[in-house]
């Protein structure tokens, strides 16, 4: 074979094989493989090109953005080509980019800007005189999918611009991304309802934008960043720092960091600096955008067929490590879902020793090939613990063991079920005691019940004991039958058994949330209970009148009916209604003073939690929002409060501390006095 036929020979594998990660990437939202090794791909193909330009082909991968956008939305074409950055790697790569800039433009005096380069999903979004018309993906970097009703429910985005005087066009580009908690929490109930989990934050903002139903997108915690433009008419910027003040003023959310400096030198002086905040920004960063600060010279740099010449992402290395993996163990969740978690030889990671990793379930052990005794690289990618990236097959020894999902419960030994439809696999036992354990946990955790003394020591006593099987039965312990308990002695006891008093007068919505109802958070649990009122309201609906209310949808519905559809359910429900819990919505305070204002928390409070002063609010008829907008009534700042005081003060709104917000409830609280001659509370 010659040498040109071997090049194409290889050419046309790489092309291959670089749309197939493509597909997986952009429209299946399940890469295989790393950015740094889809890079290393696409470089080789690039090399060979340069090398046989004969073979150079307007379709190879090398000349376009990414994968096309999906057939069930609809693709409009981008008015401005939505293009991608070129990586780097090396600090010497940034010097040449320097380099490069310097000679096409040797008479100019221009400045850089380092930006935190988000882990997101790239959107472009377009306002005419002010309002949001559309909102596209990347897709091929001409085309995008037009997924604005699901844009449309992410809280953070204005719907229109804060502006008086709008431009008649104005298209912003930015990241659609997922904190680390919120993807925590999707994961953790996608996981119990028997789903596959998302493989990190990114890979839950791509499948979450995919949805046709824009109600379920509502439920999904997303936020978004914008850092560039694309169309406009009525407006221009000379620099990107205006441009990035200018789009903050208009209501939309910048990145809450960026350096401007005079040289390359400086700025990469600055990355050491900006990898260290990498667990401080609320989005997933890996690596840092460099830009020229001057649009004006823009142009005159110029573009390559996919990305700017004057722009570069510089990518640090993934938080990873290698270590053996020693055994896989399982857990049993509180509705009992069976998850395989690998037990590894302790091994430093992003600042903590890693000693466990979530494998998620037998068919991602089975996708990946992971063996007991492998070698294995552990990665933090969003994860609340480290998942497992990849096995080392060189390192194997052939010692090395298959693992399989038992086929009984390891806790209770029950028989276990995987339903059509779900990567699952459950203990079909209600009365098992790791379901038990988890769901009185989470029952007396401080989000519902706020039980003071019941932790995960204390349930797993009361269920190896024999003395609790479900929450009712905390109602009927005695004193007596808890003093036997290791470590309690008379002061412990009297403790727990009033913090177990003083929870039957909680509010209904942290009731329902303790009941731990499949996919029903504390901002479901809110909203069924304003929208119900009592248990017995919500128990006789249907699904049909649960996915028309905002935020709830159909997976929620249908979750709620099932729930209370079992004898089992029903009858824990009557259990807690005769022990005196609460199931009506009421006004804690008496008084609605609060009635249309929206507040949002930031930041640490000296006094109370956030949760506490959330619950204060609400009980005088106050909204607590997790977002600031023009919406937004009051921003209660505590101390390190983060971007959303930002967002407030660009936005207008008016800011609380700590003593103001005491007072403002305290105030509330002494017109009650007057109108009830009742005592108000002292904070």
């Amino acid at each position: 074979m010659t040498d040109k036929a071997e090049a194409k020979q290889k050419i046309d594998k790489l092309r291959a094989e670089i749309e197939r990660h493509n597909r997986l990437y952009y429209i299946d939202a399940a890469p295989e493989i790393t950015d740094r090794e889809y890079d290393a791909l696409l470089q080789s193909l690039e090399k060979l090109e340069r090398k046989f330009p004969e073979f150079s082909s307007p379709t190879s991968p090398t000349q376009r953005v990414g994968g096309a956008p999906l057939a069930r939305f609809d693709s409009v074409r981008h008015a401005v080509p939505m293009m991608s950055l070129s990586n780097t790697y090396s600090k010497e790569e940034l010097a040449e980019f320097d380099i490069r800039i310097r000679k096409l433009i040797p008479e100019e005096t221009f400045d850089y800007i380092l930006e935190p380069k988000i882990d997101g999903v790239a959107i472009s979004l377009r306002y005419e005189n002010g309002e949001l018309v559309r909102a596209l993906t990347r897709g091929d970097g001409t085309t995008g999918d037009d997924v604005t009703a699901n844009v449309r429910t992410i809280k953070s985005i204005p719907l229109r611009l804060t502006d008086m005087m709008p431009p008649a066009v104005l298209e912003v580009r930015g990241e659609i991304y997922m904190d680390t908690r919120g993807f925590g929490a999707l994961n953790e109930q996608r996981q119990e309802a028997g789903l596959e989990p998302f493989a990190n934050p990114r890979n839950a903002c791509a499948g979450s934008l995919k949805l046709l139903d824009p109600r379920e997108v509502a439920s999904r915690p997303l936020d978004a960043v914008f850092y560039a433009t694309g169309e406009l008419v009525g407006i221009d910027f000379d620099t990107h720092e205006q441009m990035l003040l200018k789009l903050r003023n208009y209501g939309l959310r910048i990145t809450p960091k960026y350096w401007l400096r005079n040289t390359i030198a400086e700025i990469i002086e600055l990355l050491d600096e900006l990898e260290n905040m990498r667990h401080e920004f609320p989005f997933g960063m890996d690596g840092g955008v460099i830009k020229v600060n001057q649009r004006r010279l823009y142009e005159d740099l110029g573009y390559t067929a996919k990305s700017p010449r004057w722009a570069v992402a510089y990518k640090y290395e993934p938080e990873q490590a290698e270590t053996r993996l020693n055994a896989i163990s399982i857990q049993v969740g509180r509705t009992g879902v069976l998850t395989p978690v690998a037990e590894l030889e302790p091994v430093p990671l992003a600042g903590t020793t890693v000693k466990r990793a979530t494998l998620h379930n037998e068919d991602e052990i089975r996708r990946k090939d992971i063996r007991i005794g492998d070698r294995v690289i552990i990665e933090k990618a969003g994860e609340i613990i480290p998942a497992v990236v990849k096995v080392l097959d060189e390192k194997r020894t052939g010692t090395e063991k298959e693992f399989s999902m038992p086929g009984r419960c390891p806790v209770c030994g029950s028989e276990v079920e995987k339903r059509d439809g779900e990567v699952a696999v459950r203990c079909i036992n209600l009365q098992c005691p790791a379901q038990v354990k988890n769901w009185l946990t989470h029952f007396a955790s401080r989000g519902a019940m706020d039980i003071n003394g019941l932790g995960e020591s204390l349930v797993e006593q009361l269920v190896d004991g024999g003395l609790v099987k479900n929450p009712a039965e905390l109602y009927t312990l005695r004193k007596v039958e808890v003093l036997g308990l290791e470590r309690m002695g008379e002061k412990s006891a009297d403790n727990l058994i009033k913090g177990i008093e003083e929870s039957r007068k909680r509010p209904f919505e942290k009731v329902l949330f303790g009941l731990g109802i499949r996919h029903v958070g504390k901002g479901a649990a809110s909203i069924l209970a304003r929208e119900f009122k009592n248990i017995d309201a919500l128990m006789a609906t249907d699904i049909q009148t649960l996915e028309n209310i905002r935020d709830i949808g159909p997976i929620v519905g249908k979750s709620i009916v099932e729930y209370f559809q079992s004898p089992d359910t029903r009858r824990i429900i009557e259990q807690l209604r005769t022990a005196g819990v609460n199931f009506e919505q009421k006004n804690e305070g008496g008084s609605n003073e609060l009635e249309g204002l929206t507040f949002v928390l930031t930041g640490s409070l000296k006094t109370m939690t956030r949760d506490e002063a959330g619950d204060k609010i609400k009980a005088r008829g106050g909204k607590v929002s997790s977002s600031v907008s023009k919406k937004t009534s009051y921003l209660v700042a505590g101390e390190a409060a983060g971007s959303k005081l930002a967002k407030a003060e660009a936005l207008g709104v008016t800011i609380l501390n700590e003593e103001q917000l005491i007072n403002l409830l305290s105030s509330d609280e002494d017109a009650e006095d007057k109108n009830t001659g009742q005592m108000g509370f002292a904070f």
